[in-house]
């Protein structure tokens, strides 16, 4: 047999643990993404009409761009399938590897900012209330585990090419 009919060696598949968290991301978007939809529809989410108008433009432009925000975070928290995946590889492993590491920065990153802002700035809050402010921390709530998610199916996607490209 020579080296060009050799079979490749194969790859790992992805532990149990991070096919899960990798599915586990794609629904922690979901609250947050479903309260926006249900905002763009009119449905009573905390803010007043007067807030929905002037700061939200809804009616109006800000409708699709509620809208566009929550498909695209959603596709977003897909990506990380990709990383578990044995059937389809858009890029090369090292590649993908990159991309999922700056990913998991910038995601780390964000979300640190977000915690900073929340609790140090004081900032305006629209919401008419502390039930809606309630609803709102619980459906934004699960995006804040996202990063790390996001970190550890990243680790574990790098660890199993690198083994790979030593063999």
């Amino acid at each position: 047999m020579t080296t060009a009919d050799a079979p490749l060696a194969a790859i790992a598949p992805a532990p149990v643990w991070a096919r899960r968290a990798a599915h586990a991301m794609a629904l922690c978007a979901v609250p947050s993404g479903l309260w926006r939809i249900a905002m763009a529809c009119g449905v009573y989410v905390g803010y007043s009409d007067q807030v929905l108008r002037d700061v939200f433009d809804i009616p109006g432009w800000g409708i699709a761009y509620v809208v566009c925000l929550s498909v695209l975070s959603e596709v977003a928290a897909l990506f990380p399938l990709l990383l578990v995946s044995d059937r389809w590889r858009p890029l090369r492993p090292r590649a993908l590897a990159a991309l999922a590491w700056t990913a998991s920065g910038l995601l780390v990153l964000v979300a640190l900012w977000q915690l900073v802002v929340a609790f140090t700035v004081e900032s305006r809050t629209y919401m008419s209330g502390d039930t809606a402010l309630t609803v709102w921390w619980l459906t934004f709530a699960p995006l804040f585990a996202i990063p790390a998610l996001m970190t550890a199916v990243t680790w574990s996607y790098a660890k199993r090419h690198r083994t790979w490209g030593r063999a």
